[in-house]
């Protein structure tokens, strides 16, 4: 009787266990965040044939919470700046569906898809849902207009096409073939943005049978700029990859340096050399880069790209020290790209600056700023405040003002060499060596035209960018002072030869 009773109450605790663990995970599971019925759907299949995507989102802060939850976060921790959304959305996740068949009737590349209208590019129109400010920031950016200022900028146009334009030997001489949109396609475009067009629909193999698809022109791509079969321009997927749409990523320099490494904009690189990119380096793994709320000194302790350039940072306090932007220029005085450094262009469409000749720069050939289309002193004060701010969370004043006194000099610096390199050209073209702007022909085919176009682009942009950024040897030898001072002198010495 005894050992009976033993096993009775050994089975009643087994039994109270269990269903202790049972509540436990029914209790867990009502937790669990609701996927729409059309995202589950969707996961049925993408589970077999894109195991991937689906891991990734998986792992996403979308696949985690609901609109309902992510609207009742305080001001620091809200990364939605939706006020409403329509109940529908309200109390899912974020998921296949959800992304992928909003505003079905603006996508041309929507089609039919196992009873659902699906559309394969997801575009900042979509975002908006959830993330109206950002979109409308970001569509106030260059990067969101990057196509149409390398495209619709005659001079910047030429020059991009004069690169990526086929040669051949001809003659005795090699001569540019016309550039096509390909070859566009393949190179600038790759981070400036194609524009992606439906050519039609096509039947294909899947593992479920054949399926309609969409033939898409200009795709893929995830160029900032891309002009969007909605009619939208920009993408959010360079910096929030797909389908992660990771915080982290998007405030890592690595991101960034998916474009910005080249001669031309060699920030990536001039990070990564300077004592920040150093320290960066060394304890990355100790941060915290999920934290909507970046606290200086605790999340991170010292500035990545997007700290400097566009993310909230805050102290211990809760205290505001910049707000999160996604225009990416409110911190920007000055635009260091270019043959001249100037006072920042004031249009985020870039091409609609006027020099005195008519051209869509923002500043004369004489190195003098276009007045018209660049900012005033004062919006160039209250940015350059702004980018105090986060040098301020962690230098004193006197270290601070003293690095853009500098940054100051070398600008004046690389102006003043660049004046006498674009003085040399027009004195070429002038006296008819070469033929150039005042003949209506190409300022960038010709070899000393090519060295006067490394001068700015590779050299002076990118000894601006060291100052700018403490890599001082991008300053004086990796494409710095040394480079831009030989280049000068060859030019000097061709225009002899030549004449």
């Amino acid at each position: 009787m005894k050992k009976e009773f033993g096993l009775l109450i050994a089975a009643l605790a087994v039994a109270g266990c269990q269903q202790l663990l049972n509540g436990n995970t029914a209790k867990v599971s009502e937790e669990k965040p609701k996927i729409s019925n059309a995202t589950q759907k969707c996961l049925s299949c993408h589970r077999i044939v894109t195991p991937g995507i689906v891991a990734q989102w998986e792992k996403s802060r979308h696949a985690h919470i609901t609109m309902a939850e992510a609207m009742k976060k305080g001001k620091l921790a809200r990364l939605v700046s939706a006020t409403s959304v329509p109940d529908r959305f309200k109390n899912v996740v974020v998921g296949c569906a959800e992304c992928h068949t909003q505003n079905p009737s603006s996508h041309a590349d929507t089609f039919e898809h196992n009873g659902f209208k699906v559309h394969v590019v997801v575009t900042p129109n979509d975002c908006a849902l959830c993330h109206p400010e950002e979109v409308k920031e970001y569509s106030q950016s260059l990067k969101a207009n990057a196509y149409a200022n390398l495209m619709k900028n005659p001079v910047y146009h030429q020059l991009a096409a004069t690169v990526v334009a086929g040669k051949k030997y001809v003659h005795g001489k090699i001569v540019l073939e016309k550039a096509q949109y390909k070859d566009f396609k393949t190179a600038c475009l790759k981070c400036h943005g194609t524009v992606v067009k439906v050519k039609g629909f096509t039947e294909k193999d899947t593992p479920f049978g054949k399926m309609k698809f969409p033939v898409l022109e200009g795709w893929p791509n995830h160029g900032v700029g891309r002009i969007n079969p909605d009619g939208s321009k920009g993408s959010c997927t360079p910096c929030h990859t797909r389908h992660t749409f990771s915080i982290e990523m998007a405030r890592k320099p690595e991101t960034c340096g998916e474009c910005h490494k080249g001669p031309d904009v060699p920030a990536y690189k001039v990070y990564m050399v300077s004592k920040h990119g150093a320290i960066y380096k060394s304890m990355e793994n100790k941060w915290n880069f999920e934290d909507p709320s970046w606290v200086v000194g605790k999340d991170f302790t010292v500035p990545t790209c997007a700290a400097c350039h566009m993310s909230r940072i805050v102290d211990e306090n809760g205290n505001i020290i910049v707000e999160r932007t996604h225009e990416l220029f409110d911190r920007l005085p000055y635009r260091l790209f270019g043959i001249y450094a100037t006072p920042h262009i004031k249009y985020s469409e870039t091409y609609r600056a006027k020099n005195k000749a008519g051209l869509p720069l923002p500043y004369n050939l004489d190195g003098t700023p276009a007045t018209s289309s660049v900012i005033s002193e004062r919006e160039m004060k209250k940015r350059m405040d702004n980018m105090k701010k986060v040098c301020l969370a962690c230098h004193a004043q006197t270290l601070v003002d003293n690095h853009f006194e500098e940054l100051k000099e070398i600008i004046d610096y690389t102006n003043r060499a660049e004046l006498s390199a674009t003085e040399l050209l027009v004195d070429v073209w002038k006296k008819g060596i070469e033929k150039g702007l005042p003949q209506g022909s190409n300022p960038f085919d010709e070899p000393i035209e090519q060295r006067w176009v490394e001068s700015w682009l590779f050299y002076a942009d990118s000894i601006r960018y060291g100052a700018a950024m403490a890599g001082q040897d991008y300053v004086t030898f990796a494409n710095g002072k040394w480079y831009f001072g030989k280049t000068l002198k060859t030019m000097e010495m061709m225009k002899n030869i030549e004449k």
